[in-house]
């Protein structure tokens, strides 16, 4: 599974992260890479939570890019 890293700095200045693949997972952060660790980090608990409910099988590796 890869999932694509979307994230752009607001107007105050903080930076979001959002994995559009996975609903909630979404972060803000003082920086660009804190704010994707947070999404990334959010991203593998919605996963874990799929997988104990047998909603997903997971065959592969789950990776992250960033455009």
């Amino acid at each position: 599974m890869k999932y694509i890293v979307q994230y752009e700095q607001e107007t105050d200045g903080r930076w979001i992260a959002e994995i559009e693949d996975i609903p909630g997972a979404l972060a803000y952060g003082d920086t660009k890479e804190e704010a994707i660790a947070k999404a990334e980090a959010l991203a593998l608990r919605v996963v874990a939570e799929r997988i104990e409910k047998q909603e997903v099988i997971l065959n592969s590796t789950i990776s992250f890019v960033t455009p």
